[in-house]
């Protein structure tokens, strides 16, 4: 049967101070008033059953994710499969993915498996199904295949990863492309070349997959063997008392590692392993950034986007929002600058800038105990 599995680990360091760790990116209500974890489980609509939607984010985010999605905790069907699955920490998406495999796997040893993000916004709806639809199929053909989805690069961006694309899958494979490598996030004048390149030889990756759940966990058992014989002992214990305790105390131990470096880029270089590439022709947007977050707001004629509570004068290229109900924000004579305003921190920087918040996060968070995360 077909799954649906949305990552929601994410911590949005380059959207504080909205996005934090007890309320991170992908819960703040960015699109029509809802989050963006929201919109992508509304995308799933008429693509998998809400019984078998799942997702993967923080323990510690349980109780908020579930009151935007009540779904999660209702209908769990027969078995032991939990429908929220959560880490105890962080460790990066290849642990995340193997986990959630795993458990899957052990309700339903044919499951294929979608890998969907709760970070971006893409549309049209209908298109997104349609590519999906495809995805599935293919595998449901070829259990032995990896597939993931590419986007036509607008721009040379150093901030995400490249697909590069092979010969065609062949006649059932539906536009697929075989994927001879996975180019992690490159250089300026790297990227100008794979934009020059063309979207036949080089896509964005988008960070999407679907694939037959023990086809993935034989690939993580053959380049990751230790991290998969922690994650069958603890699978195997799903249901039972112990199995939070067991995932608690050996997670802290896993490898921080994605899945791109632990288990695609690797299969993309296994003549026994196979990944398809299908282009996503929709509008794909990574609400990563303030520069991202504000291109879903308003804009006016001078391309200042706002939102909550503002007042700007003789301002262009800038984003302002206030978060606190009540509080003003006011700009004078700002060029390209990103003002951003909560109850208990206020950023200003360069719009131009915005990529670098990690280096300011990392300054923050350790301040006062680490109350501003």
């Amino acid at each position: 049967m077909r799954y649906a599995l949305i990552l929601a680990g994410g911590s949005g360091t380059r959207l504080w101070p909205l996005s934090r760790d007890v309320l991170p990116k992908q819960l703040i209500p960015a699109v029509g008033g809802r989050s963006l974890l929201e919109e992508a489980f509304v995308r799933l609509e008429g693509l998998v059953p809400v019984e078998r939607r799942l997702v993967c984010a923080a323990e510690r985010h349980r109780a908020a994710v579930l009151k935007v999605l009540p779904e999660l905790a209702r209908g769990a069907g027969a078995g032991r499969l939990d429908r929220y699955i959560g880490e105890p920490e962080g460790r990066d998406t290849l642990a995340a993915l193997a986990l959630s495999s795993a458990l899957i796997a052990a309700e339903d040893p044919e499951a294929i498996v979608g890998v969907f993000t709760s970070d971006h916004v893409i549309t049209p709806h209908e298109t997104f199904r349609a590519t999906m639809e495809k995805a599935y199929s293919l595998v449901e053909s070829s259990p032995e295949l990896l597939v993931t989805f590419g986007v036509e690069p607008d721009r040379p961006s150093t901030g995400f990863g490249y697909l590069e694309l092979a010969e065609p899958i062949g006649a059932a494979g539906g536009g697929a492309r075989k994927v001879s490598r996975f180019r992690e996030k490159p250089d300026l004048a790297t990227a100008e070349s794979f934009v020059a390149a063309g979207p036949e030889r080089y896509l964005w990756n988008s960070g999407m997959f679907v694939w037959r759940a023990a086809r993935f966990l034989e690939l993580v058992r053959r380049y990751e063997p230790e991290l998969a014989a922690a994650i069958d002992g603890i699978a195997q214990r799903a249901g039972e008392p112990g199995f939070a305790a067991a995932l608690a105390a050996a997670y802290p131990g896993f490898k921080k590692l994605s899945v791109d470096f632990g288990v695609m880029e690797r299969a993309s270089k296994d003549p026994e392993a196979g990944i398809a590439a299908i282009k996503l022709d929709a509008r794909w947007l990574d609400i990563g950034s303030w520069p991202a977050y504000g291109s879903l707001l308003s804009e006016d004629a001078s391309g200042n986007a706002t939102s909550g509570a503002t007042a700007l004068a003789e301002c262009s290229g800038t984003i302002a929002v206030s978060a606190e109900q009540g509080h003003l924000v006011a700009c004078l004579g700002c060029e390209d600058l990103v003002v951003v305003h909560t109850a208990d921190a206020t950023l200003v920087c360069p719009r131009s800038r915005a990529d670098e918040l990690k280096k300011l996060y990392g300054i923050v968070s350790g301040m006062e105990g680490g109350r501003y995360r």
